[in-house]
């Protein structure tokens, strides 16, 4: 009993009090989203053009010619956390769209103990409750035309909402900034700008319902954390070129830039700034069938003999669309290369042309 107690005082302590770690506020929105991408590993900022684009890059909302429905679902951790997704965008006019988005990440049915044993050492079931901790984030994503040919520009304004049962909960808010720029020969550049004025979180603590899980595991009696978390800027740099091959082959090669204003274990990482490249491939057929593969998160891994070992993450997906539907896969744990936090990705996107 003693070790259900003990867990539940850990998970609520990593949860809140990792907060005032900077670098690691909101993580949850830097999963990513779509299939399609992940299957390219993330490289999509310069070309993403659907309804997915107002979470990559909400420039790319321009490319739309109708409106568009997005969603997708993944599992965490052996299925205990789930990841789901949900999106809709559509063109006002030739120089304009909007977009709205929502990520839930989320631990379901967590078992709250800390009321099991009375004051007077009875154990009663009855009193085993459960909660969930969840983290959603809201994004409204605007995108226009600029008066230069080929180059448009969005914006995203995000409203975070964290909440870990009745013990703690915040509001957060926060902009994203994307431009995308193609050539007159299929050559496109892209630029996204994550939390530009720094995201801010403000947490309400139930110090009553906190104090219960300190009481319930002996020797555990930490002051509360802090009740303000920002997340830093990033930065993602694009450039992608479609190649068409007798006109029932194309090929889509994309590579970014991954840059955050922190040092860590990245492949080129200052004090100032980390940079992780990512590269993804693309081929399709009468823009039906879709093979893609991708490489990223290039890590300089420390080895027991303090010996460092550059190590990366493979991705591979495979895509199908047919009269305004397309569903996506991707498998983004391939052999022993990587840590991932998932494997099996799927996504549906629905394009309303084939409702007229």
């Amino acid at each position: 009993m003693k070790t259900n107690l003990t867990a539940l005082f850990i998970l609520l302590s990593t949860l809140v009090f990792s907060q005032a770690v900077r670098k690691y506020s909101n993580e949850f929105m830097t999963i990513g989203v779509d299939a399609a991408a992940l299957g390219m590993s993330n490289a999509v900022t310069s070309h993403s053009s659907d309804v997915n684009s107002g979470y990559w890059n909400p420039a790319g909302l321009l490319k739309l010619e109708d409106n568009q429905l997005a969603l997708m679902h993944s599992s965490y951790f052996a299925n205990i956390a789930n990841y789901d997704y949900i999106a809709y965008a559509m063109p006002l006019d030739r120089q304009s769209a909007v977009g709205i988005s929502l990520i839930r990440f989320a631990v379901d049915d967590i078992l709250n103990t800390t009321q099991l044993i009375d004051d007077e050492g009875n154990i009663n079931y009855d009193r085993i409750s459960l909660f969930s901790t969840a983290d959603y984030g809201l994004t409204f994503s605007y995108a226009r035309a600029l008066p230069l040919q080929g180059l448009n520009y969005g914006v995203n304004a995000k409203v975070i909402r964290r909440i870990i049962g009745d013990f703690a909960s915040s509001w957060g808010f926060g902009l994203d900034a994307g431009i995308q720029f193609e050539s007159n020969n299929n050559w496109k550049f892209g630029i996204m700008a994550r939390d530009i004025t720094t995201t801010f979180n403000a947490w309400a603590i139930d110090e009553e319902e906190f104090a219960t899980v300190q009481d319930a595991v002996e020797g555990q009696n930490q002051e509360l954390p802090e009740t303000t978390e920002i997340t830093i800027p990033k930065l993602q740099i694009g450039i992608s070129k479609l190649v068409d091959f007798n006109y029932d082959y194309t090929l889509l090669t994309a590579f970014n830039l991954n840059v955050r204003f922190e040092e860590n274990n990245d492949i080129i990482s200052t004090s100032i700034a980390s940079i992780n490249p990512a590269l993804g491939f693309e081929f399709g057929y009468i823009d039906m069938v879709y093979l893609r593969a991708g490489m990223g998160n290039f890590q300089n891994e420390m080895q027991i003999d303090n010996t460092e070992q550059l190590s990366f993450q493979p991705t591979f997906g495979v895509g199908f669309k047919y009269s305004g539907i397309q569903i996506d896969y991707a498998f983004t744990d391939i052999g022993d290369q990587s840590v991932a936090l998932y494997s099996n990705v799927f996504s549906l996107k629905l394009d309303f042309s084939m409702f007229r």
